[in-house]
């Protein structure tokens, strides 16, 4: 997910995505210690996407309080 995407989405809607996707970087993790993924990158991608979903929302927080 594009920055650009990511600063459309309200409040709600980031701190859902970033439930979900730490949901799913848990599960990956798991799975690739069973068995190894295919694409082990697919891990640090949705590592980088909980951070920037993180920035965003902090970068809003902080908007907030300065007005």
């Amino acid at each position: 997910m594009k920055t650009s995407e990511i600063k459309e989405l309200s409040k709600a809607e980031i701190l859902e995505r970033i439930q979900t996707d730490q949901d799913s970087l848990l599960r990956m993790k798991m799975n690739h210690a069973i068995s190894p993924l295919d694409n082990p990158q697919v891990i640090v991608g949705v590592r980088r996407n909980i951070a920037r979903l993180k920035t965003i929302l902090r970068q809003r927080e902080i908007n907030a309080k300065q007005s």
